[in-house]
């Protein structure tokens, strides 16, 4: 059956090709997709006093720790995408934070890596990230991108009924005090609507629009937070915080079906996305049908080979050598495509030999070396959001805590929620990812633009989208980017499509990286869709109608009008405002 052309028309209120219960959002001269409306407000308030896509991003990156604290904050990590229209250029700061140097393999060793609390906490890197994309392209001062924020700090967020769930779910974030102070004020977690304040977060805030990163890596914010650390035995230093460093990075890229698809580079797991659309690119989905279980198989077949190859060969490139050549090279797909059978589910999938189709040998300067040979996904601590401006100037970004709220500890009275992203390191002796202090770990944050051609050579911004959700996040990119291009969906439709995820042993990429093999998917599947996966052998675990991981945003711009076109995510708070 071609799903694409039998889709009941009238099953949702807006769908024509797929699901969509919310209508796409037009407008011509700016658009914001945000988690949360009250960061995706912050942001359209900045574009509408005559700031950029940049300036926008940095309210709207300041606001989500403020309206949306499970998710991420400048205690965390993350990358920022910038697409500057008039240069052509495409950009990747990298925001992640390394390991303390004082976080060695041994010392974690006989307990493993703890979930929650100080010893899960690793060095914050998206906030110099945000201010060394402002210092570039933004147009407004600092101050006036900040504080839309300060104002959510002091004047209190009613909270969602999401965040609110989420809350009661953390146990240490409502029973330390620093924490609990903001969240359990009256001896419990608050509940949906009640009033979240948070004073000390607006000073340390306006002491960066005041004073830059310094006052967080070489100041008095940072010194606060080593502090903190040391009075709960914690690893940070103030050494630590001083050689942070955000660079910028050149994107990584691929054609797929005459389009121009730009990743994050290591040490972001952007490659995996590339690959698998390498992959589907052999295989004419179209025909498929869109939401068919052929369809499904192909990409998750896909999925499972460029997962494969991620826990082989990715981590920090600063240390070691990433065959990103061998990787993205379209031989290398015809080559790794060979093993998928278009009517059996693998099993014990390999990786492959990249380093065979890459021109440059290793550079043994670097450790390189080759990989070692029942845990589900747990709720993530990340958003994503993008923005588009009247210039066409584009930003997609991904910041994140780790798992829902971090490590659940507010550092003392500077009101910042710090990350568990020590969670993602592995222990294994041999693995490539192994924990190393002072070493960036591997990241599954992937932001992603879609271009008519090449950016620098006067291609066209198509697509900026993004996820959250751990290693889900490349596989419902993979869905919205074939859903738009393949198959003509609106954005509404790609995002709100009935979702899959894909779970592959031992490639996890949380502590301790193990878990079930199962093929996970919401209940809108059509039922012979389901049976007809079964078939090819895939355990099938049915997901509520909206159960899926992420919560994805896109905004696409049309070729003829130059409209923009954005939608959010129904599976959490999201909203997209055009103007």
């Amino acid at each position: 059956m071609n799903h694409h052309n039998t889709y009941p028309v009238g099953r949702s209120p807006h769908g024509r090709k797929s699901d969509s219960y919310i209508p796409p959002r037009l407008g011509l001269s700016g658009a914001v997709v945000a988690n949360h409306p009250l960061a995706a407000m912050a942001g359209m308030t900045v574009l509408q006093k005559g700031g950029n896509a940049v300036d926008a991003a940095v309210a709207i990156g300041f606001a989500l720790g403020v309206v949306e604290p499970s998710g991420s904050g400048i205690g965390g990590d993350g990358y920022v995408m910038v697409y500057n229209k008039e240069k052509g250029t495409v950009e990747v700061a990298n925001g992640t934070g390394a390991a303390p140097l004082a976080a060695t393999r041994e010392r974690f060793l006989s307990d493993g890596i703890p979930m929650k609390g100080i010893l899960s906490v690793s060095v914050p890197g998206i906030l110099d990230a945000l201010l060394l994309a402002h210092g570039k392209y933004g147009k407004l001062n600092l101050a006036e991108c900040v504080e839309p924020a300060i104002a959510l700090c002091e004047h209190g967020v009613p909270l969602s009924h999401r965040q609110a769930d989420l809350i009661a779910q953390e146990k240490l974030l409502t029973t330390f005090p620093t924490s609990a102070a903001v969240w359990a004020p009256k001896g419990r977690p608050l509940r949906a609507g009640e009033v979240a304040y948070q004073p000390n977060l607006a000073k340390s805030y306006k002491l960066i629009a005041d004073g830059g990163r310094e006052v967080f890596y070489n100041g008095p914010i940072g010194r606060s937070i080593v502090r903190f650390s040391d009075e709960q035995g914690g690893l940070l230093t103030t050494h630590d915080f001083s050689r942070h460093k955000t660079s910028w990075q050149p994107p990584i890229h691929i054609r797929y079906r005459g389009h121009t698809v730009y990743e994050a580079p290591p040490n972001s797991s952007g490659h995996v996305l590339l690959q698998e659309l390498n992959l589907v690119e052999l295989f004419d989905l179209k025909s498929m049908g869109f939401g068919a279980a052929d369809t499904i198989h192909i990409m998750v077949e896909a999925k499972k080979l460029a997962f494969a190859d991620r826990e082989a060969y990715l981590a920090d490139p600063d240390y070691v050598d990433v065959p990103v050549e061998g990787l993205l090279s379209k031989p290398y797909a015809k080559d790794r495509a060979k093993s998928i059978d278009v009517n059996k589910a693998a099993t014990n999938v390999r990786e492959g030999d990249p380093w065979s189709f890459q021109m440059s040998a290793p550079d043994r300067r670097k450790r390189f070396r080759r990989a070692w040979s029942k845990v589900t996904e747990r709720v993530s601590g990340t958003t994503h959001f993008c923005v588009v401006d009247r210039s066409g100037n584009a930003v997609s970004e991904l910041q994140s805590l780790q798992t829902s709220f971090g490590s659940n500890l507010i550092a003392g009275t500077t009101g910042i929620l710090l990350n568990n992203r020590m969670t993602y390191w592995h222990l294994e002796e041999g693995h490539i990812d192994v924990l190393r202090p002072g070493q960036r770990v591997r990241h599954t944050m992937n932001p992603v633009m879609v271009f008519s051609g090449a950016a620098d050579r006067d291609g066209r911004l198509e697509i900026v989208c993004g996820t959250p959700g751990g290693d889900t996040q490349v596989q419902t990119n993979l869905q919205m980017v074939t859903g738009i291009i393949d198959f003509g969906l609106t954005p509404s439709e790609a995002v709100e499509a009935n979702r899959w995820t894909h779970l592959q042993n031992p490639t996890l990429s949380t502590y301790p990286h193990t878990t079930h093999e199962a093929l996970q998917i919401e209940e809108r599947a059509d039922p012979a869709v389901i049976e007809r996966l079964k078939t090819k052998g895939y355990a099938i675990e049915q997901l509520s109608a909206w159960g899926g991981s992420g919560s994805a945003g896109m905004i696409q711009v049309l070729r003829e009008s130059g409209a923009l076109v954005a939608a959010a995510d129904p599976r959490r708070d999201g909203v997209a405002l055009v103007w």
